[in-house]
């Protein structure tokens, strides 16, 4: 008994401990379970929802660029795409694969998205493909299911309805690069398929269009592809609208009136600044950057002589030539260096400290006062006006015309021109100024330097006798036009406005360079300035044997042609300025800008511009006796 007694407090120790054990086992168990489904509970749902709810970031509408009139610019329109998400897709390049069976992937695709994966995070989306016709669309969505990583979507992207017409001045946009990510920390930058501002506008007020990112929740399954979506969602907020000055309708006939030709031609309102049209051409396409353009019409772009990627509106600095001959004219008549009678003799030569300076016209003009000066662009009269006029007083009223100055209309890569004058020489360490190049600036060459967007506002002051600023942002809502400007008298006699006025109604008339050009006469009458800059110098070996035409020469040694002018005469509205790069003279900018403004008159009138576009055809349009004279300052 004794020993079955032993054995049984030996079992019941044994069987205590057991129990005991098996308490503490389960108070443990039962404590980290409280633990796991009560202390952490709302962080393990979380989690799980994690697994089961993505965010998925709402990108905005880009706001859209229109013309005064409401005319779209820059717009957006549908777009199918094709994302890949790198750490659901497993073997990247099997599923690249896969996919080219179902569309078309380049090798120079399939490597940027490459590239791509590698600079971002493995769980952040990475565009494969945009532009994608319906049928391509749904095809990838019908093999979805064998291609893990692959996340068909239907976006919005950018459109330009205007193409090539308004490049210039829109711009275009692009992806965001490195540098754009680390100086600007939006998290949409990030995102497949959202692209800022690259070019023009698009990139000057990236900001005011770009709009601000909403979010939805979505449920995924296992494998990451969406189930429903669940409420509330955070609706993105679009970007807002710019409204131009421009004129879209004015802007197409001036594109297509200059052609192919290398040119800049700006229009502006007198009344109000408003720059109606500013083209410059050739132009490109900015849907081909959108799309994607290939290596081989980039380097075209950048290999093409006549510079289709340069706005030569407000980016080229070009030698005004005889356009400037009004300016220094006013200059002498402020500094009471000549009258409206003062005459000087012109041979076609002008003696100057042993050097020769040419006329235009190599027989001379004779006698002249101060309007057939302006009328025949006689340069030797110029000469003369240039001994007796400081450079300083000159370079002075040269920029109270708008000479030598940015506008900052909101386009990158506008070029100020040059005005020299004494400092600016000896801020350049290029010694003391010397008489022969006031001369050779009284004619607007020599360091002489202006943009179309200047000759412009220099020909608006003198049409108006005031100090007219260009704007290209009318408002931010069709309708609004922002506040009324107004400018400021010039400060300078009437009277010398009346002269300059005056001289350029005879350029346009009998015995003036620009006389030959045919105008109907229901057609408002127009004053204007002719201008032909050289880009080469012709020596005194060229002049003994017979200086060559310009049709003799290379493209990129002929003469600029440059005219600047303004219409109705009576009561100016619109100021014009055409640069015809190596056009050859001025009788390729004349006919250019008397069709363009007989357009914007008729277009403002309200008169339908059929007519003028018949007139206009292919070609530019000169009267049957033939193209005027062209000077050729030298």
């Amino acid at each position: 008994m004794a020993k079955e007694g032993l054995r049984y407090l030996a079992f019941s120790r044994r069987a205590l401990l057991i129990a005991a054990g098996q308490g503490l086992v389960m108070t443990i168990l039962g404590g980290r379970l409280y633990y796991l489904s009560v202390v952490q509970g709302e962080e393990y749902r979380l989690r799980a929802d994690e697994n089961r709810i993505a965010n998925r970031m709402l990108l905005p509408d880009r706001g859209q660029i229109l013309d005064r009139f409401g005319e779209p610019l820059a717009s957006n329109k549908r777009d199918f795409q094709v994302y890949l998400i790198p750490e659901q897709a497993g073997d990247v390049a099997k599923t690249l694969d896969q996919l080219g069976r179902v569309i078309t992937l380049e090798d120079r695709q399939v490597a940027a998205i490459e590239r791509q994966i590698s600079r971002q995070r493995r769980f952040l989306p990475v565009s494969v493909a945009q532009n994608l016709s319906w049928p391509d669309f749904s095809r990838v969505n019908a093999s979805v299911v064998d291609l893990p990583g692959i996340l068909p979507d239907e976006g919005r992207i950018r459109y330009y309805p205007s193409g090539h017409l308004v490049s210039h001045i829109v711009g275009y946009v692009a992806p965001a690069r490195d540098e754009d990510l680390y100086e600007d920390r939006d998290p949409m930058l990030r995102q497949p398929g959202f692209r800022m501002g690259r070019q023009g506008l698009e990139r000057t007020w990236d900001r005011h269009l770009r709009g601000a990112a909403g979010q939805k929740k979505v449920e995924v399954n296992s494998v990451g592809r969406e189930i429903r979506e669940l409420p509330p969602r955070d609706e993105p907020i679009n970007g807002d609208d710019l409204i131009l000055t421009i004129d879209r309708s004015l802007q197409d006939f001036t594109v297509k009136r200059t052609g192919e030709e290398a040119a800049g031609v700006v229009v502006l309102d007198i009344n109000t600044g408003d720059i109606l049209s500013l083209a410059s051409t050739p132009t490109y396409d900015p849907n081909d950057f959108i799309k994607g353009m290939s290596n081989e019409n980039w380097q075209s772009l950048l290999e093409d002589p006549r510079k289709p990627l340069v706005n030569k509106a407000i980016g080229g600095s070009y030698p005004p030539g005889s356009t400037f001959k009004m300016v220094v004219a006013l200059a002498a008549l402020e500094n009471g260096i000549l009258t409206p009678d003062t005459k000087h003799y012109c041979n076609g030569k002008h003696n100057l400290g042993g050097h020769t300076f040419h006329c235009w016209q190599t027989r001379g003009h004779g006698s002249l006062d101060l309007n057939e000066a302006i009328a025949k662009s006689c340069d030797v009269y110029f000469y003369n006006v240039a001994e007796k006029l400081d450079i300083d007083d000159l370079a002075g009223v040269a920029r109270r015309f708008g000479l030598g100055q940015p506008y900052n209309v909101g386009i990158e890569g506008e070029r100020t021109g040059l005005v020299p004058d004494r400092d600016w020489k000896r801020g350049r360490e290029l010694g003391k100024w010397h008489l022969g190049e006031t001369l050779n600036v009284s004619i607007g060459q020599g360091q002489m330097l202006a943009t179309p967007l200047q000759l412009a506002v220099m020909t608006a002051r003198l049409a108006s006798n005031r100090k007219v600023t260009p704007r290209l942002v009318r408002g931010y809502k069709v309708g609004d036009a922002g506040e009324e400007p107004v400018f400021d008298d010039m400060d300078m006699t009437p009277r010398d406005f009346e002269v300059m006025q005056r001289s350029m109604a005879s350029v346009m008339e009998p015995g003036g360079t620009a006389m030959n050009y045919a105008r109907s006469k229901t057609a408002p009458k127009i004053s204007g300035k002719t201008g032909t800059a050289q880009v080469r110098r012709i020596t005194m070996a060229e002049r003994e044997e017979g200086v060559l035409e310009n049709d003799e020469l290379p493209w990129k040694y002929r003469d600029h042609g440059l005219f600047v002018g303004f219409a109705p005469r009576e009561n100016p509205r619109y100021a014009v300025a055409v640069l015809m790069q190596h056009g050859g003279g001025s009788s390729a900018a004349v006919p250019v800008a008397s069709d363009i403004l007989d357009y914007a008159i008729a277009n403002q009138s309200g008169d339908k511009q059929g007519e003028i576009i018949d007139r206009v055809g292919e070609a530019s349009v000169g009267s049957e006796a033939g193209p005027a004279p062209v000077e050729s300052e030298v």
